[in-house]
């Protein structure tokens, strides 16, 4: 609280959060409650956030996105979410982000299954910019590979589209096929999630209008 001044407007806020911790500074019983409901907090409110379903809104087919990111104001809630889970996120104009850690059943995403995950034709995210699908493990982290791959999407130009045009990406721990490997993220062994990144979004992305895929768990 002493090294973030206030924006305007959160004086009042400010004070008032002061005047608890003051009171507890003379209190030893109000310091112990604010101690042990800090922890309880943590636990049971910020430590959910790490979750993406528990992050922003929904987007569609079991993805959801962070609102407010970059111009939080007075939206606490989501503010403490992206701190939480995703840091440093630009304004939606600039960049939307998309994630999940489940798929079309909404069970967790695990690299000892295999996932594809499919656009339709003329339905990959509608950008000015670029977007980019990124695999992360079990603590949003990238997944070492002997690929070092970790993300796909327009830069790559090796990536092969279905002849209906639609392009189809895959995710598991083990290699989809030779025929496949230029679509493929690796993924670790345990749990993983997806992230889209759009950068310079078009108006479909930033109205909500366009979808994210479906992720299905390959039989």
């Amino acid at each position: 609280m002493k090294q973030v001044p206030p924006m305007p407007g959160e004086e009042a806020l400010y004070n008032w959060i002061g005047s608890v911790l003051e009171a507890a500074a003379k209190d030893p019983a109000i310091k112990k409650t604010l101690v042990e409901t800090a922890v309880a907090a943590e636990g049971e409110l910020i430590s959910p956030f790490f979750k993406w379903a528990n992050n922003g809104r929904p987007a569609g087919n079991g993805w959801n996105s962070p609102v407010n990111n970059a111009e939080w104001g007075t939206d606490y809630v989501n503010r403490t979410g992206t701190s939480k889970s995703n840091m440093y996120d630009n304004r939606p104009e600039e960049t939307k982000y998309i994630y999940t850690d489940n798929d079309k059943q909404g069970a967790q995403l695990n690299g000892q299954n295999a996932y594809t995950i499919t656009f339709a034709k003329g339905q990959t995210p509608p950008v000015k910019g670029f977007w980019s699908l990124t695999l992360y493990n079990d603590v949003h982290f990238f997944n070492p590979n002997p690929l070092k791959r970790y993300s796909l999407g327009t830069k790559n130009k090796t990536i092969k589209y279905n002849a209906d045009g639609s392009l189809t990406l895959y995710a598991s721990a083990k290699s989809p096929g030779a025929d496949k490997e230029s679509n493929w993220l690796p993924a670790p062994e345990g749990s993983f999630s997806l992230y889209i990144r759009a950068y310079w979004p078009d108006k479909p992305i930033l109205d909500g209008t366009w979808t994210p895929p479906t992720i299905a768990m390959v039989q």
